[in-house]
């Protein structure tokens, strides 16, 4: 049997609370950008499109060396938030600010799939009966996009539980603070005789991993039995 640690528990606890905190920031920006690019006639969709799904070609490392750059003491919003007394850098809050910027594109891509096959039809029927913007989207738009948002939901917690790239480079490695999951891995490799503390917490990720995947399975098959008349 793989015993673990207590620094493994802390990067078990830190992997999850990164991954909820990631995944509940990121989803009313995540649906605000994907009705955007649905149902918005702006210029500019094309570009818009491009930068939100950088993240997915740009290798993680340059993402996280960006986001330093940005938020580091000199970085532009580094010093207002200095000013402020707010540190980010090296901090949890990195971590889930890495996993956020990683995860997004994710997220945004599966909402927009549901936005987009939400017949035409009803949406014309709201405004022919007078609805506001509003009373279609929480009346009509959000409902019949509740799958497609649990399945983007799901991908980005997947993500950020597996977040390292970005995350080692803004947040650092740093026992009980910012190390996650993949970080403690990382330095078990890296460590004589630490495979089979490496492979205890490979085993956890699976776990964690498969664990959310059955999850979101089980909720989805509700959600649809619950639309079903």
């Amino acid at each position: 049997m793989f015993e673990l640690t207590p620094a493994d528990y802390q990067a078990i606890w830190l992997s999850t609370r990164v991954a909820i905190a990631a995944t509940l920031l990121s989803l009313p920006f995540g649906y605000a950008v994907a009705c955007l690019l649905v149902f918005s006639r702006v210029r500019g969709k094309a570009f818009i499109d491009g930068l939100v799904n950088l993240p997915l070609v740009l290798p993680p490392v340059v993402v996280g060396y960006l986001l330093l750059l940005l938020f580091g003491e000199r970085g532009w919003l580094g010093a207002l938030l200095k000013s402020w007394d707010i540190r980010i850098i090296f901090t949890w809050k990195a971590a889930v600010l890495a996993s956020m910027v990683v995860g997004f594109p994710l997220l945004v891509r599966s909402i927009r799939l549901g936005l987009e096959g939400i017949d035409e039809k009803l949406l014309q029927a709201s405004r022919t009966l007078g609805a506001h913007w509003y009373d279609t989207l929480f009346s009509v738009v959000i409902p019949l996009s509740g799958r497609s948002v649990l399945a983007g939901a799901t991908l980005m917690f997947a993500r950020s539980l597996g977040e390292f790239g970005a995350t080692i480079v803004i947040a650092g490695n740093i026992p009980g603070v910012t190390q996650t999951i993949p970080l403690a891995i990382y330095d078990y490799t890296n460590t004589p005789g630490g495979d089979r503390m490496a492979l205890a917490l490979c085993a956890v990720s699976i776990v964690l991993s498969f664990a959310v995947l059955l999850l979101n399975e089980g909720l989805l098959r509700r959600f649809s039995r619950r639309r079903q008349p």
